[in-house]
């Protein structure tokens, strides 16, 4: 049985400018499709979105300023400015559902404390930080998610989280927004040709798994295992970044996965988490090839009976 969040306003619909990102911003949609009728699957009431008082609690004064101007969001998510486009419909079609994937990252991490495994359909905006918007990432839900935890007694700061990301990108933001809390562990595995290639953030992984373009779906699980049986079951909650974009098929990934070894690092990595007992929220991280979907919800219907 796995809780999962998702709600319609989750889907980011820019009409024809989504033709200038190969996000595919309705794939959530095409997900829910998919696990709609899956009895094991309980879907959840769409939380609200996280509020501007909890954001700018988490970012610096800069980013403040940036997520005021346009430009600076036309960045941040790797669009070509477009003088026509206002901030408002930034906000609109972009932001708020990603404030809406934050909350969702909340609200699983509450229902997980319970001892119950979610699943995020969107969040894990591992780029973001509390110093930073890039990589199509605006809101670090995991640190904006760790710091409503704080504030309501949920979590103290002497509990211990974890954090896997299997997304073929290096989690910067992650790696940033928890430099100097050692309560936080991270094991990472990613694609180390590629971007991001921040010495300071790729060294604050605990249990790094680099990796290099065109790694096969045998050798990134081999090497994934190798470092979960490092692991042990101290943590109070653990956050996984489970981006498709190590799909053979995604541009942008440089991996040869196939959607069964998507399938199977996902029934891995939540198998060892229950082996140590420890809750898990699955966040939806990068993937921007078509197969994309369809591996989430291949993943979704198969760890859901466990």
């Amino acid at each position: 049985m796995i809780h999962v969040f998702y709600d319609d306003e989750l889907n980011i619909d820019l009409g024809v400018l989504n033709y200038l990102h190969p996000f595919d911003g309705l794939k959530f949609r095409k997900v829910y499709q998919q696990i709609k009728n899956n009895k094991n699957v309980l879907f959840s009431t769409p939380p609200a979105e996280i509020n501007q008082v909890q954001i700018d609690e988490f970012v610096n004064e800069l980013i403040q300023r940036f997520l005021q101007h346009k430009e600076h969001i036309f960045r941040a998510i790797e669009i070509p400015k477009i003088p026509l486009v206002s901030l408002n419909y930034l906000d609109k079609k972009i932001l708020k559902p990603m404030r809406l994937g934050v909350g969702n990252t909340l609200a699983a991490s509450k229902v997980a404390l319970t001892g119950e495994n979610c699943w995020n359909l969107a969040g894990g905006y591992h780029h973001a930080s509390q110093h930073s918007i890039e990589g199509f990432c605006i809101y670090n839900d995991i640190g904006i998610t760790y710091q409503e935890l704080l504030k309501t007694g949920e979590l103290t700061d002497q509990d211990k989280i974890l954090i896997i990301d299997t997304d073929a990108h290096h989690g910067n933001g992650n790696a940033r927004t928890f430099m100097d809390n050692s309560k936080v562990t991270i094991l990472d595995v990613y694609n180390s040709d590629l971007y991001p290639r921040t010495h300071s953030t790729r060294n604050r992984v605990n249990y790094p798994v680099q990796l290099q373009s065109d790694v096969t779906g045998n050798e990134y699980l081999r090497k994934f295992k190798l470092a979960l049986d490092k692991l042990d079951g101290q943590f109070k909650l653990a956050f996984v970044v489970a981006g498709t974009d190590v799909l053979a098929t995604d541009k942008l990934g440089g991996m040869l996965l196939t959607q069964d070894d998507v399938v199977q690092r996902e029934k891995l990595t939540l198998t060892t988490l229950m082996d140590l007992n420890i809750p898990a929220v699955f966040l939806g991280g990068g993937g921007y090839s078509k197969e994309s979907a369809n591996a989430i919800a291949a993943a979704i219907n198969e760890i859901s009976t466990l």
